[in-house]
């Protein structure tokens, strides 16, 4: 029988930080329990109404945070805050599938228009390793606002 993961990231922000990633997924922020969240409000604006309303003191409300595949497939992915920083290379790392059907060139090029839409969102480019057929395909190492280690697949 397989089970349901979820994915979960040691953070100083998880806010920011799930933010990063839901615009890197294409995830979405879940709405707090028993709260409809109206098609374009902001569901972090419902989570801080919810968390004051059960009496979360607003130092506490950055705690965690979590974002979800809006289809329902990929999973869930959870941040909790932590005091102590990042030390050493992630011994687990994501893969972003960006260009898993592509090959050469046009693999190599989507992979770079990824790369500069997500340093935009925040992260940094680490190394760029050109394809080595027939091990490798080609990939782009980067890190999160953070510094978590993933690569562009």
């Amino acid at each position: 029988m397989s089970r349901d993961i979820q994915i979960t990231f040691d953070a100083h922000d998880p806010r920011a930080l799930s933010t990063f990633w839901r615009d890197a997924l294409g995830y979405v922020h879940p709405a707090p329990p028993g709260v409809e969240v109206p098609e374009g409000a902001d569901p972090l604006a419902a989570w801080d109404e919810f968390l004051a309303g059960i009496g979360v003191p607003p130092e506490q409300r950055n705690s965690n945070s979590a974002i979800e595949d809006p289809a329902g497939q990929g999973p869930r992915v959870f941040f909790q805050q932590v005091p102590e920083d990042k030390v050493a290379k992630n011994r687990v790392h994501l893969d972003v599938r960006a260009a898993p059907e592509l090959e050469g060139e046009e693999r190599m090029g989507a992979l770079e228009t990824e790369c500069a839409r997500l340093v935009a969102l925040g992260a940094s480019r680490i190394r760029r390793f050109e394809p080595s057929l027939p091990m490798s395909a080609g990939f782009i190492v980067m890190a999160d606002p953070e510094g978590n280690e993933f690569c562009l697949d």
